[in-house]
Parts: C-alpha cells; sequence; structure tokens
C-alpha cells in the first residue's frame, strides 16, 4: 500500500436528542492509506454510517456535536476547513461517495444523462479545485461527455449513448449501481466512501458489483472506506478491516489475519455469529448499549465473557498484536484461540 491517505484520530460525535447526548462515536482512531480498501464493520448501529459522514463533512448541523478529534485527509484537517472549502475542493471531488439505495439515487424526473452532465459542470476534472464555475462551454461539455462515455465503459454498461439517454426507472439495480460508481469515478478523487453499496442487490449482482469495484481500485490507485455489517462482503474486497462496536473501534487488521486470528471478544463472537455446518448459529448474548448513558470503559464489557474490573473502570488502549494488527483489549492473547 501506498503513504497514509486519510487519519481520524480521537473523534468524539454526539447527537443532541430528547432524552440527552448520544455519544455515537467515542473517541475513535482510524486510518486508510493510499490505494488500500478498508472495511468498516459492525453491527447496525455501531457508527460507521456517522464516521463516513463525518468524513465527508455532511453531518445534520441543527443536531451533531463533534466533541473532539482530528480528520487529517493528505494533511489536511477537515474539521478546521470552512464549508465553502469543503464544498468546492473536497467533497465531491477529491472525496466522493457510493451510496447503498441505487433505487433513490436519482431523480426520477431527469434522465441520466442530464443527471451526469450536471455533475460534470461543477466537479469535472477539468475544473481546477476552487475555482469559480462559469458558463459550460460547448467545448468542455463535450469533453465531459467523452470521458463520461469512456467511463461507462469501464464499468461494464454496454451501449453508453442509451444508457444516458434513458430515465433511472428504464435501467436495472444493478446498472444504477455501475453508474453510481462511474458518477464516484468521475471527479478523479482519491477517497470513494462506499457505504453498504451491495445491500439492496441479489446476490449474483453483489459478487460483480465487488469485483468491479476491487478492479477499479487497483487499476486507478483510488482508496476505498467501505462500511458493512457482512463479513462475507468484507472478505471478499478488502485489504484490511476495522471493527466497531458501540461506537468505538475495537480491532483492525488486515483481511487474511482478521478471519484467521481474531484477537478482540467481540469480534471473535462476531465471526462465530456466521452461519456454519459444523455449529449452526451462534448468537452475542446481551443486547447493545444505549449511547445517551453507555457503559464506561470498553462498551462491550457487559456482553464479555472475559471482562475484568479494569474493563469497565477504563476503556484499553491500543495493543499492537501482529503485524498491522492492533486491538483495544485488556486480554486480546486469550481471545485468538476463540477464533472458529
Amino acid at each position: 500500500m501506498g503513504d497514509e491517505l486519510l487519519k481520524v484520530t480521537d473523534l468524539q460525535v454526539g447527537f443532541s436528542t430528547e432524552g440527552g447526548l448520544a455519544r455515537v462515536l467515542d473517541h475513535v482512531n482510524f486510518s486508510i492509506d493510499t490505494g488500500e480498501i478498508v472495511g468498516l464493520v459492525g453491527e447496525s448501529g455501531c457508527g460507521k454510517t456517522t464516521l463516513a459522514r463525518s468524513i465527508l463533512g455532511v453531518l445534520p448541523k441543527n443536531s451533531a456535536r463533534i466533541g473532539s478529534g482530528e480528520i487529517r485527509f493528505q494533511g489536511r484537517n477537515l474539521l478546521a476547513e470552512d464549508e465553502a472549502t469543503l464544498a468546492t475542493e473536497v467533497r465531491g471531488r477529491q472525496i466522493t461517495f457510493v451510496p447503498q439505495d441505487p433505487f433513490s439515487s436519482f431523480n426520477p424526473v431527469f434522465t441520466i444523462g442530464a443527471q451526469i452532465e450536471e455533475l460534470m459542470k461543477w466537479k469535472s476534472p477539468a475544473i481546477e479545485a476552487g475555482a469559480r464555475v462559469g458558463r459550460y462551454s460547448r467545448t468542455r461539455r463535450k469533453e465531459d461527455r467523452e470521458r463520461v462515455m469512456e467511463l461507462l465503459r469501464t464499468v461494464q454498461l454496454p451501449d453508453p449513448a442509451a444508457i444516458l439517454a434513458k430515465y433511472p426507472h428504464e435501467v436495472s439495480g444493478g446498472q444504477r449501481q455501475r453508474l453510481m460508481i462511474a458518477m464516484a469515478l468521475l471527479p478523479e478523487p482519491r477517497l470513494i466512501i462506499a457505504d453498504e453499496p451491495t445491500t439492496a442487490l441479489d446476490v449474483t449482482i453483489q459478487a460483480q458489483i465487488l469485483k468491479l469495484l476491487r478492479r477499479l481500485a487497483t487499476d486507478l490507485g483510488v482508496s476505498v472506506l467501505f462500511t458493512t455489517h457482512d463479513l462475507g462482503t468484507a472478505y471478499e474486497i478488502c485489504d484490511r478491516i476495522t471493527v466497531m462496536y458501540a461506537g468505538q473501534e475495537v480491532e483492525s487488521a488486515p483481511s487474511d489475519e482478521f478471519f484467521a486470528a481474531p484477537a478482540h471478544p467481540y469480534t471473535v463472537r462476531l465471526l462465530q455469529s456466521l452461519p456454519s455446518r459444523d455449529r449452526g448459529i451462534t448468537g452475542i448474548p446481551g443486547s447493545i448499549p444505549g449511547l445517551i448513558a453507555p457503559p464506561p470503559g470498553c462498551r462491550f464489557h457487559p456482553r464479555c465473557d472475559l471482562a475484568t474490573a479494569e474493563c469497565s473502570a477504563t476503556r484499553p488502549g491500543i495493543t499492537e498484536v501482529g503485524a498491522n494488527h492492533l486491538v483495544r483489549c485488556y486480554h486480546p492473547e486469550t481471545t485468538t484461540e476463540a477464533a472458529p
């Protein structure tokens, strides 16, 4: 992998609710290298989407509260940038987004071509970052259209001209998701955030989309933050996996080592919950804690068989249990034997 592209340090994010402040991200640390696909996995409500939206800078301003931390992208702290700079130089240009649901991502009353043309008018790589966008000249429109046609062929969409003339309801879900990937690639970004991009697709199309995204990331050198709750999907596409639980990152490891030798009790339980012919389905006892008054220390300790007094007193620091294998646990070595 290349140099470090994104580094999240000590990020704390809460949301104002009627019951109090929900501490959705609790001093999270996270990183992505250039050309790396990192999977962000965990149960629903663990903070995956909030972390992705924090990086994009699209948290709801009326309720979100950033308590501490930094999000450094290519060395610059995005939390210190003003909204205009983020909108013109970073979001939609250097960092792009592939949404979860391809069916609601397009406006149904405009053709696909008209919507992609609007994107290129404002985010075309032909426009220098921060430059004022003026009249959309015929020359640039032609150059942008040629680039769009080329990229649609790259994402394996047949007859791009016909696709651009259609309305969103006239193409399949798999084609729409390929279009979303193409639109994310059009501005020539350094990082793509893919928020569970295969959830709404059937298994066969999922495999095609994952293979395509893996190939494009390798060929173009683009980094990908891939959020998912599906460990099988993460296994197929990710170079490295970071696990989150109730707003805390608990383990990060290269994919092979992650599945072969998990070190955190939650990761072990999560892998054991996958269906198996040998043992069936094994659930995780207890329930996810509320985030308004979460348990102190390691938030998994009320459900952990190995928990001790120190687990509930202070959150564990980061321990390196292998090459690039990091875990937040007071008892990491005792849990590797429990891996399936």
